[in-house]
């Protein structure tokens, strides 16, 4: 059994609570964005989503922190965040200037890429209102305390935003601890949300303060050393294929320089092109490592948000009570599930998880 003390889901109002941005995202769909005349929308964001999954996919009770501006545009958010039943009551409502100078919703424009044309996002989400967030600007104790929560999850994207998130993080967490509340942490570097304030030594820097107060560490390839600052030898740097051994190392470090990590989880993933990987994942739990099944040659149709997939699999499971070589196959199946639908989010069920960790094929089911 898995060395987490998980508060009973009769003491408390959540399962999981999410701290994050929240964006629309604009797909092209198969197109590109400079040569796209429409767009389909969704929802989307990393800590976000995972929550999401957890309610839709999942059937347990969540809830969003974030901070959205109140126009025609925030309330879009809102309409596309409720049909995937988060709770909202803790979302800050920031007024709008009628120009969005000052605070706006943040957009993400992201192709999907196909063959050897890669995935592209990119980001269009500077002044939004979630980056805003301060310390003090969240009612941690209304959250932990009075209502209860059994497992809170954030990560590395939201403390990236701004320079004041970090600290949003860090007192979150906090708070969390204090009142029983397992902590999960993505690391989700993501280069190009550093790059205005301190680039990767300052993402080094604020992962470092945050990783000494986290449960449970997950990360994908390159987050490690990226996020960490860890250098591991053995690891292939093309990420052409999967290595095991290799990033086992990796966490071992991590686990050697954070004692109080209970678990830490990698995704495995080699691209062999943007719609051909080989996926898998491997959990370090009580000094042993459980790696999922290798999926090879994997067909995706949107790569985004696998990781998130990855993430609130494991969590599903854990707080089912599952041990950690059950956990980290339901995180490897509900990711590899979430690639084969467009959009961000999972359009999963549970039974569909569960029958996807032990497929060999993929029959109709009638």
């Amino acid at each position: 059994m898995v060395a987490l003390d998980i508060r009973p889901a009769g003491e408390t109002r959540w399962d999981c609570v999410a701290l994050g941005e929240v964006m629309l995202r604009l797909d092209p769909e198969w197109g590109r964005v400079r040569t796209a005349r429409s767009f389909r929308v969704w929802e989307g964001g990393g800590e976000y989503n995972v929550a999401r999954a957890l309610r839709r996919c999942f059937g347990l009770r969540t809830a969003i922190v974030t901070a959205l501006v109140d126009n025609e545009i925030g309330r879009l958010l809102e309409d596309l965040i409720l049909t995937g039943g988060v709770d909202m009551s803790h979302v800050a409502w920031v007024p709008f200037d009628g120009i969005g100078r000052a605070s706006r919703v943040g957009l993400n424009f992201t192709e999907k890429g196909y063959g050897i044309r890669a995935a592209l996002g990119t980001s269009d989400r500077g002044h939004s209102a979630a980056s805003q967030l301060r310390p003090g600007d969240v009612d941690w104790r209304e959250i932990f305390g009075r209502n209860g929560v059994r497992w809170f999850h954030t990560g590395g994207i939201f403390a990236a935003l701004s320079e004041t998130t970090p600290e949003v993080v860090l007192e979150a967490i906090e708070a969390a601890r204090e009142n029983g509340t397992v902590v999960s942490y993505d690391l989700n570097f993501r280069p190009s949300l550093w790059e205005a304030h301190g680039g990767s030594e300052r993402a080094v820097e604020v992962n470092r303060a945050i990783a000494p107060l986290v449960d449970v560490m997950i990360g994908n390839e390159e987050d490690f050393t990226a996020a960490l600052g860890f250098e591991v030898e053995g690891i292939d740097e093309s990420l052409s294929k999967l290595d095991p051994a290799g990033f086992e190392a990796m966490i071992r470090s991590a686990v050697a320089a954070y004692p109080n990590l209970r678990l830490v989880a990698t995704t495995l993933r080699a691209a062999k092109t943007a719609t051909v990987n080989d996926w898998s994942a491997v959990l370090y739990a009580d000094g042993e490592f459980h790696p999922a099944r290798t999926r090879e040659n994997l067909e995706i149709f949107d790569r985004v948000g696998g990781g998130d997939g990855f993430a609130s699999g494991l969590a599903y499971a854990l707080l089912a009570g599952k041990e950690p070589a059950e956990a980290v196959e339901y995180g490897a199946a509900h990711g590899a599930l979430a690639m084969t639908t467009p959009g961000d989010t999972s359009m999963m069920s549970l039974a569909e998880v569960e029958r996807a960790i032990h497929a060999t094929g993929a029959r109709v089911v009638r």
